[in-house]
């Protein structure tokens, strides 16, 4: 994994969506799954990564998580199936 902070977009099992940010993708996801995330993902598995984007700085990664956190589920989905990735 490259180095830089990294905003994520999981689908929980509930078929919500979660956005946050990470220096560290695979841990996060981990200790979502782990019941130690964000509150709003427990009780919401199974949880799948769905899309990851590599912003840099911690600064460049909140500004993107706040972008992405205002669009409407529709655009974010779309995000998600045009990206799919890093």
């Amino acid at each position: 994994m490259s180095e830089g902070w990294y905003l994520y977009i999981l689908r929980c099992g509930d078929g919500s969506l979660y956005t946050g940010i990470t220096p560290d993708v695979e841990r996060r996801l981990e200790a979502h799954r782990s019941g130690r995330g964000a509150k709003y993902t427990r009780g919401r598995g199974p949880l799948e990564l769905a899309y990851q984007e590599l912003c840099g700085s911690h600064s460049q990664a909140l500004k993107r998580e706040k972008q992405i956190k205002s669009l409407p589920r529709e655009r974010k989905l779309a995000l998600i199936q045009v990206g799919g990735g890093d």
